[in-house]
């Protein structure tokens, strides 16, 4: 059976990087404090002006393709996950077949947040299988800095989050055993608000009770943003913390036990476990709850915080680097995050 593999992979993050103790410049925190709840140290921040969320996908493709050996003309789809697009509309995805000068070829956007990146190749890797397109681009980017509240009011949201990219190449294989085994895609929109952007939206009818004095003070053709949105702090993402955190350890290890379980493996069969960088807390409770051993499990939230969509691909391409994945090993991408959603890929290398 033909199945896709990875050909080719690369990441990219900005020059600037920003450490816990930069951060007390702008709001009330300290190394310590951050380490103790989330495991970073510090994290890469694009140019304000020059480097988007596209430009840097574009750097990580490119990087991609020519480990695929590849061309950019050679590419015949793009799938582009991001929460943080350039624009509202369009997405990331034409802009950046127009920067790469590709051939007029299909390029979709994911926005499934911290598990875009996954639900990305999962997408790309049916159109592989199918027979439909032969190179696919799969890249997962963010520019999380320039939306972030860096005050007191904001820094339990804007300690985690960092930016970059990360980017693969799929391509058809007939080698035996190579290749995506399977990919496991879920979610759960019962608590979508826990974590969340509410504005700009389009949900003025619908609004939580604690936004409701923002409506209120609004005119008609001001619902999407207003200056009480802008007075309320509500165009800055929000997040419960220790909801999210109580989820995700449990939604990790169950989707990697039923990727194991649906290949007729073992959790001592995995090679390299590479979860989402969301929480090095939740990383080691998914590593300790699945009994896996330090080598066999890759985190770098430590240099890059919470790059959401670009974490998976720029670890994977990190431990790919390294050395701590070698061709034969059984790989596992796992993720968790706004949504809820949640998914899995288990990847003979």
């Amino acid at each position: 059976m033909q199945r896709s593999k990875i050909a080719g992979i690369g990441f990219y993050v900005p020059k600037n990087v920003y450490t816990n103790d930069d951060l007390k410049k702008y709001m009330d925190t300290s190394d310590e404090w951050i380490q103790e709840r989330t495991g970073i140290k510090e994290r890469r921040y694009a140019d304000r002006l020059g480097e988007t969320t596209t430009t840097m996908g574009v750097e990580a493709a490119r990087i991609a393709i020519e480990r695929a050996g590849t061309t950019a003309q050679d590419i015949d789809f793009v799938v582009f996950a991001t929460l943080s697009p350039d624009y509202y509309f369009p997405g990331c995805g034409v802009l950046l077949q127009r920067a790469m000068k590709m051939k007029e070829v299909g390029a979709l956007d994911i926005r499934n947040q911290c598990s875009g990146f996954v639900y990305a190749l999962s997408v790309a890797d049916q159109f592989i299988k199918t027979g439909m397109y032969k190179n696919i681009l799969v890249v997962g980017a963010e520019k999380h800095s320039f939306g972030l509240d860096f005050s007191t009011r904001g820094r339990n949201v804007s300690v985690i989050f960092g930016d970059g990219a990360g980017a693969v190449v799929l391509q058809p294989t007939n080698k035996e055993g190579q290749g995506i085994l399977s990919t496991h895609l879920h979610s759960d929109g019962e608590s979508a608000e826990i974590l969340a952007m509410y504005n700009p939206g389009t949900h003025a009818n619908h609004w939580t009770p604690q936004w409701q004095s923002a409506f209120d003070e609004a005119e008609i053709g001001q619902l999407f943003m207003s200056h009480a949105m802008i007075d309320e702090a509500q165009n800055f993402p929000y997040m419960d913390g220790p909801a999210v955190f109580k989820k995700a350890v449990i939604k990790i290890p169950e989707v990697v036990e039923e990727a194991l379980s649906q290949n007729g493996l073992n959790k001592s069969d995995i090679d390299m476990l590479i979860p989402h960088q969301a929480n090095l807390r939740i990383a080691q409770f998914v590593q300790q709850k699945l009994g896996l051993s330090d080598d066999k499990v890759y985190n770098n939230i430590q240099k890059y915080g919470n790059t959401t969509a670009a974490s998976v691909p720029i670890a994977l391409c990190e431990a790919w680097e390294a050395g701590r994945i070698k061709e034969g090993d059984l790989v596992c991408l796992a993720a968790f995050g706004s949504g809820f959603t949640w998914a899995g890929a288990l990847i003979r290398w």
